[in-house]
């Protein structure tokens, strides 16, 4: 992976709806060459997909948090996970190391639902003990290409 390379997957992370054009005309290349480092990015497992990201308050869930969890000692990792795609206002896990298992991060109507997704977690994800914060404000960075 060389500078150009990097340029294009910068560019990709901040708007992944650019052309292959839009591209070129960035990074001082053709279009089809381009095309044909985004088809080697794609094929080495460099880029994994194309999604969109979908913002919580459009959606009428404004409400975020960040919950860390404790499993139970005989509740698996994958049992735990398979048990969060039951739950539509989780929008990310992430397995840690330290004093708590998993970060979940939420995004609820209200604090009333939030409540409700905790007591979900404890009832039905194999929970032990969670430890709630809200989230005040996010700045979404680069990802250090």
């Amino acid at each position: 992976m060389d500078k150009i390379d990097r340029e294009i997957l910068s560019l990709l992370v901040r708007d992944g709806r650019l052309s292959f054009r839009e591209l070129a005309d960035a990074v001082h290349l053709s279009a089809n060459a381009v095309a044909e480092r985004y088809r080697r990015l794609r094929d080495n497992g460099t880029i994994v997909g194309v999604r969109a990201l979908l913002d919580p308050a459009a959606l009428g869930r404004s409400f975020e948090a960040q919950i860390e969890v404790k499993l139970n000692a005989d509740t698996a990792a994958l049992e735990f996970e398979a048990s969060l795609r039951h739950i539509p206002q989780i929008v990310a896990a992430t397995l840690m190391t330290g004093s708590f298992d998993y970060a979940l991060r939420v995004a609820c109507t209200d604090r009333t639902e939030l409540m409700q997704v905790t007591e979900t977690l404890r009832k039905q994800g194999g929970v032990r003990e969670t430890y709630t914060r809200m989230v005040l404000r996010e700045i979404r960075l680069s990802n250090g290409l």
